[in-house]
């Protein structure tokens, strides 16, 4: 049996997943609703799986926060807490994230690993390229992605999908979210 490997991922309406400009975080529009579903979300055992990148950009944002700032939603801590895979060729041990593991190498080699030894689900939040390659190897059993209603054509950052293959997606779940977000969790195959 091997575990559940789910992509979780924000965006804007447009695709982006960040934006420049006067944008904070959650674009804004983040609601108790979200912030609930999210902390019970991440209140269920599992790995995280981060690439080089994301880990790096997780680190450096909760480290130039402070306890009250949103970057600390519960959610964000507790995800901080869970144990987690870090793919990369290019960081050295130790890691500043408390449960850490770092994994040289290929990241689909190294994630189809970790779903045949895993005994608990894997979540990746953000790591586009990573899991963009993931998706393409097959081994993405969930693209849950949650959009936030805003167009940022002038000041969207990292496209999610840029580059990907070409995917037919099933549609799993989905929830509206504060009247306004969306979140949609589907099945994706190659095309």
């Amino acid at each position: 049996m091997t575990a559940t490997y789910t992509f979780d991922v924000f965006v804007s309406l447009d695709g982006y997943g960040a934006a420049t400009g006067n944008w904070t975080g959650y674009w804004g529009k983040q609601g108790p609703e979200l912030l609930d579903h999210r902390l019970a979300l991440f209140g269920e055992r599992q790995r995280m799986v981060f690439g080089a990148t994301t880990y790096r950009a997780f680190v450096g944002m909760l480290a130039a926060s402070t306890e009250e700032s949103e970057v600390r939603d519960p959610w964000v801590t507790r995800m901080t807490t869970m144990p987690a895979t870090v793919v990369s060729t290019t960081l050295e041990e130790p890691l500043d994230w408390p449960d850490a593991t770092l994994v040289r190498g290929n990241a689909v080699d190294a994630v189809a690993r970790l779903k045949e030894e895993s005994d608990v689900p894997l979540r990746s939040h953000g790591s586009l390229s990573m899991n963009r390659a993931l998706m393409a190897a097959g081994l993405v059993d969930r693209l849950q992605v949650t959009v936030f209603p805003v167009i940022t054509g002038r000041t969207g950052a990292d496209p999610v999908f840029a580059g990907a293959a070409d995917f037919d997606l099933e549609l799993l779940e989905s929830r509206t979210l504060d009247g306004r977000v969306q979140e949609l969790v589907y099945r994706p195959t190659l095309h």
